[in-house]
């Protein structure tokens, strides 16, 4: 008998739980999309009105690169932007970026990153300057939008051979 309850204990406990994932699943949704099947194909699910993000924006959502054969180029060092609050520097963002570009582009490290580097840094101080590294500043809406005011000064900068702006690394350090 010392020997069978454990073993019967056990068989009731996985019973028990099996039985209460079975009863506890979340019911499927009338619109939610099956495996394998597109949002048109389900009904609509993740239509753009009224979904997750709606109020954020259409800008924020809608952020869609070109696509096409590209090639990435890493700008060779880190951006170091300040968080000033009260006159006083809060917190320092770091951040790598790199430049996604069509294949075959014009773009050298030599002579084209220190126009390059001056026109983004600009842009992160001022994004710092309107809070834009404070709160959720990793969210991906707010990601998306600091790389398309990133993509479109690098287009100003260096015209339509960049596709995208990548952020392959950011930290903010408190001080």
């Amino acid at each position: 008998m010392r020997k069978l309850l454990p073993v019967l204990l056990l068989i009731l406990g996985l019973g028990a739980g099996v039985g209460a994932g079975w009863f506890l699943k979340p019911a499927a949704e009338a619109g939610e999309a099956a495996h394998g099947e597109t949002a048109d194909q389900a009904g609509g699910h993740g239509e753009a009105s009224g979904g997750h993000g709606a109020e954020a924006g259409a800008e924020a959502s809608h952020y869609d690169p070109e696509a096409g054969p590209t090639e990435t180029v890493r700008l060779p060092n880190q951006f170091v932007v300040p968080v000033i609050v009260d006159g006083r520097v809060q917190a320092m963002v770091v951040i790598g970026l790199a430049l996604e570009l069509e294949t075959g582009h014009s773009f050298s490290v030599l002579t084209d990153e220190a126009r390059l580097r001056a026109v983004l840094l600009q842009l992160l101080f001022d994004h710092a300057n309107i809070g834009g590294f404070n709160g959720l500043f990793t969210s991906g809406e707010a990601l998306l939008s600091l790389r398309r005011i990133l993509r479109e000064a690098a287009r100003r900068e260096l015209g339509p051979q960049v596709t995208d702006v990548l952020i392959t690394e950011l930290l903010r350090q408190e001080s």
